[in-house]
Order: C-alpha cells, then structure tokens, then sequence
C-alpha cells in the first residue's frame, strides 16, 4: 500500500514523516531507505515467533529490519521471508511450512490483543508499568523512561 494510501484522511505529512525517519536513522546510525509503500508484516512476526522458538529470533529479526527498512523489502512475499529466515540459520523447508501452515498464527493473534489491551499503537513501543514510548528513540529518551520509572517506584 503506498504510504499516501495509508495515511489517507489523517494529518500525516508523508515526506515530513520519512524525512523525520531518514533522520532519526542517521542519528542512530540504522540502516534506512526512502520508500513510498508499506508492506503487511503479519507473516514475517509468525516466522519471527517460530524463529523465538528456535533459539534464531534476534537473528531473524535482525535480517528483516534490514530486508524492510534497509532494502525496502516486502515481508509479505514468501520468498523474501525463506531468504531471510535462511539468513538467519533457519531450514528454507520448515520454513515453508510454518507460511504454509500458519501454525504461529495464534500466537501473534495473542500478541495482538495483549498490544490492542496496553494501547499499542505502533512498532516499536516501550512499556514500563504505565508508562510508555513509540518510535525509534534516540538512548537518552530510553533512559529518560526507566529513571521515570524507577522513580515512580520509590
């Protein structure tokens, strides 16, 4: 879906947006590309709960945020996720069949409604008691939350 599409009807700047990312990017030294349209990811977060399960999720994660935002790759083509799942240590064939399947499908379904339930609303967001941060934050907002929260307990 371009991303116009997607943010269609809201007060969203699109390049204002990919700009602001493309900064934050440079300032965390990320890997990211300009695009023009998101891609639906919900087969690449059952891949990655499988690869949790295999003991290859930080490496499986790891391959799809370059794949997304470094090459502009489309997570919902099957393909691009058995190439990525093979870059991080993962069998192309079991691989396959957990696409095929869906058998972690259930388990994002969960993860969905624990995210819905606390208010999340974007990827990626920080949680602590009831507190929270979205989007990718330079360290010292991180920081700035865990005092936050350490504080509040005292």
């Amino acid at each position: 879906m371009l991303l116009e599409d997607l943010f269609a009807g809201t007060s969203v700047d699109v390049p204002q947006m990919l700009n602001h990312l493309e900064e934050v990017a440079a300032s965390l030294n990320l890997p990211f590309t300009t695009r023009r349209k998101t891609y639906n990811s919900r087969l690449a977060q059952e891949v990655g709960l499988w690869a949790e399960s295999l003991g290859k999720g930080h490496a499986f994660h790891m391959a799809a945020f370059h794949a997304y935002f470094a090459e502009g790759c489309n997570l919902a083509d099957h393909h691009i996720l058995v190439d990525i799942a093979g870059k991080a240590g993962l069998d192309g064939d079991a691989t396959r069949e957990v696409i095929k399947t869906r058998s972690f499908s259930p388990h994002v379904d969960e993860h969905w409604r624990v995210s819905r339930k606390k208010g999340v609303t974007a990827v990626p967001t920080f949680i602590i008691n009831d507190r929270s941060l979205t989007g990718a934050r330079p360290f010292n907002d991180l920081l700035h939350l865990v005092r936050e929260a350490e504080n509040s307990e005292r």
